[in-house]
């Protein structure tokens, strides 16, 4: 073999070797919030990310960042745009004004299960209603907490009007701005935070599903329990387009069948079992419980519910409208 051949040759083999290191694995990162080792980290992502290895056999690999350690909870989708992780899960709530349609799904008496308002949110994103919010990521699935109610330490809220003075941790600025005009101290933060400023008074009590109460143990310093549905967290897990595309089509065939309702529905059931499971530790341990039945007809928190909804929908705007009025179409449709 001449020497100009030899060469040719060892480029074309370094190319080969090349291309195979490339294609053998792609390391994908996954940044979440909730807790490692929690349910949700167990059964939803590290579930996800070992059911895309199998599917892949051993092309994607998946890195499981739990409890904030890859990017903090209102950061996860920034670190998703900017590259720092591949694929990333929060609260659309935590980026204040960015989802402004999606969080319509929010608004009292959309869902009453977070198997109902997964169901809903999923359907209206893939029915095209907020894409725009998304253009930036491409989202694999979408899901709901279930319904958010009011945990306190000190004493049990009745009505409305017993949340004057109180500091409350709030989940989104629109329970937030509800708080407010109700004469209590909003206070924002993240929900890994909140076990901590419970702990040191730094809030009264706070608006959680059963979720978020079993999963950051906040049944251990909140006794009362207000059952009024004041609203149901939309949470997200999207992908970087840049890691996206740089897939190859049969990789990322395999990203697009762990993406959609499949998704959103198993997200949700894990959900639900902990909003069962949380509820359950807190009768167990004798805590005291109101439940506010048909809380949007209810005379005492139904008209603060309904202007909730109404200040909402009047301040995003007509498309907002639109959204509540296909969201409430969708619930027979994702009957619980």
């Amino acid at each position: 073999m001449t020497s100009s051949m030899t060469v040719i040759a060892s480029a074309l083999a370094l190319t080969f070797t090349t291309a195979a290191l490339a294609e053998a694995s792609t390391t994908l990162r996954v940044a979440h919030v909730w807790p490692g080792g929690s349910l949700i980290d167990r059964e939803l992502f590290q579930a996800w990310a070992e059911s895309v290895e199998a599917a892949s056999e051993g092309r994607l690999e998946v890195e499981v960042y739990p409890s904030q350690t890859l990017a903090k909870s209102d950061k996860a989708y920034e670190s998703t745009v900017s590259g720092i992780a591949d694929i990333g899960a929060s609260a659309q709530g935590y980026n204040a004004g960015r989802f402004p349609l999606t969080q319509v799904v929010e608004l009292p008496g959309v869902s009453a299960s977070s198997r109902q308002g997964s169901c809903i949110l999923q359907a209206l994103h893939e029915q095209g209603h907020f894409a725009e919010e998304y253009a930036d990521t491409r989202p694999l699935f979408m899901f709901t907490t279930g319904p958010g109610y009011l945990h306190t330490r000190e004493r049990l809220i009745e009505t409305p009007q017993d949340l004057e003075g109180l500091r409350l941790r709030r989940p989104t600025p629109v329970v937030g701005d509800m708080f407010t005009r109700l004469g209590a101290q909003a206070v924002g933060m993240p929900a890994p935070e909140v076990f901590t400023a419970m702990q040191r008074g730094v809030v009264d009590g706070l608006s959680f599903n059963w979720e978020g109460m079993k999963t950051f143990r906040l049944n251990e310093l909140a006794g009362y329990h207000t059952e009024v549905p004041l609203y149901d967290l939309s949470l997200f897990a999207t992908m970087s387009r840049h890691t996206y595309d740089g897939l190859p089509e049969d990789l990322q065939r395999v990203i697009d069948d762990h993406s959609g309702m499949e998704w959103s529905l198993r997200a949700a059931a894990v959900y639900d079992e902990l909003i069962r499971q949380g509820r359950q530790d807190a009768e167990e341990a004798g805590h005291e419980f109101l439940v506010i039945e048909d809380a949007l007809d209810h005379p005492g928190w139904g008209p603060v519910l309904q202007e909730t909804i109404d200040r909402y929908l009047e301040e995003v705007g007509d498309e907002a409208g639109e959204i509540y009025e296909a969201a409430l179409r969708l619930q027979e449709r994702c009957e619980t």
